[in-house]
């Protein structure tokens, strides 16, 4: 029998974490073709979404996926991510959480389950200057410049 990764485990404890806290949690994604995202908010092959209660509708985080319905530009759209090319997942309002090394290649279809994924990689994920809150998916800035004050966070990976 394969190992059971732990990913997917950290990923609902930091959830949780951020809801108990009042925080809003943001996941950053590595999109590929085994992600079903809204393409026009995908940058530099990557998206942050909200996965807040308030933005999410049908939120399921199972072993290998993430499935949810959210709105982006007032249009409903269906989320599907494998947990494998979740990069972090984090609190919008002080960027505390845990940051993954994406495993691209190893996703399955939405239909096929997975037999193994490798352990995740801590890395540290930057505290924001923002105080901002968003109700809305939202994808990240272009450009890799330190947040300004009040202005939204960015996710730096740090290998």
């Amino acid at each position: 029998m394969s190992e059971i990764s732990t990913k997917p485990y950290m990923l609902r404890a930091i959830y949780e974490w951020c809801t108990d806290s009042g925080y809003t949690p943001y996941l950053a994604v590595k999109v590929d073709a085994s992600t079903t995202v809204p393409m026009e908010y995908v940058k530099k092959g990557e998206i942050v979404l909200n996965i807040s209660f308030g933005a999410t509708s049908g939120l399921k985080m199972d072993n290998d996926s993430i499935r949810f319905h959210a709105r982006f530009g007032g249009v409903s759209r269906e989320i599907y991510v494998p947990v494998n090319n979740v990069m972090a997942i984090y609190a919008n309002e002080n960027g505390q959480g845990m940051a993954f090394e994406p495993q691209l290649g190893f996703a399955e279809s939405p239909t096929e389950q997975e037999t193994s994924a490798p352990a995740p990689v801590l890395a540290a994920v930057p505290a924001p200057a923002a105080e901002a809150k968003s109700e809305a998916p939202s994808a990240p800035d272009d450009d890799n410049e330190p947040p300004k004050k009040g202005g939204r966070p960015t996710l730096t990976r740090i290998k």
